[in-house]
């Protein structure tokens, strides 16, 4: 099953770069800059993390991104990245974790999928969805972490990066866009004690929910 969406993955891809080529220039919607995305979330407070070396920049090819550490309540931390990419259709695409992390030294040990209920921003405040997003354990050495990751593009989120590509042909042919993101949340996971796994899931689900309202404002519908 997995071979076959990897077929059709690449398929699609294919089939992407020769609409590029044979269409009118791509829409660039206009949003808000992730430098402006808010410090304070929730009962989350953010801070800076180093900026990323250009080499890795220009590995991600990416045209926006924010990349944070928040505290939030009973000392719990979460790591955020989000990186935007306004076209994917002159080589730059989304880079799965699963990718990245296993050439930082990360060993991916657990992987399966989540669902979250989350609130919506704007016209739709009163109302929430449910999103399902990736969750992965990760090991180095001593360190163990939880991360949640998922794709977003013009409302829809999906945790599967073939799916990601398929909607990115989809909406190349329907809007004449291919912009989309990338969000990933990290929480340390302290000590062996398998209670301390999901106390590490509790509050990544948590900083999700906060950050979920926020992101249609920087990460257009």
């Amino acid at each position: 099953m997995a071979s076959r969406m990897l077929l059709l993955g690449v398929m699609f891809v294919a089939a992407a770069a020769f609409i590029a080529r044979a269409s009118k220039p791509e829409i660039v919607p206009v949003r808000e800059t992730l430098s402006r995305f808010p410090m304070r979330i929730g009962a989350w407070q953010g801070q800076e993390a180093p900026e990323f070396d250009p080499r890795v920049l220009a590995v991600l090819g990416v045209d926006d991104y924010v990349n944070r550490i928040y505290y939030g309540p009973e000392r719990s931390v979460a790591g955020l990245y989000i990186g935007y990419y306004e076209s994917q259709r002159e080589g730059d695409t989304i880079h799965s974790p699963l990718n990245c992390l296993p050439g930082a030294g990360w060993n991916p040990t657990k992987r399966d999928h989540i669902s979250i209920p989350v609130a919506l921003a704007g016209s739709h405040a009163d109302s929430s969805v449910t999103i399902q997003v990736n969750r992965i354990l990760i090991v180095k050495y001593m360190e163990k972490n939880l991360v949640l990751y998922w794709y977003q593009s013009h409302g829809r989120v999906t945790p599967s990066e073939y799916w990601g590509k398929i909607y990115t042909v989809l909406d190349a042919l329907r809007t004449n866009r291919t912009d989309a993101a990338l969000i990933r949340v990290i929480c340390p996971v302290a000590g062996l004690e398998p209670k301390n796994e999901a106390i590490a899931e509790e509050r990544a689900v948590d900083f999700v929910k906060s950050l979920f309202p926020f992101l249609s404002h920087f990460l257009p519908e």
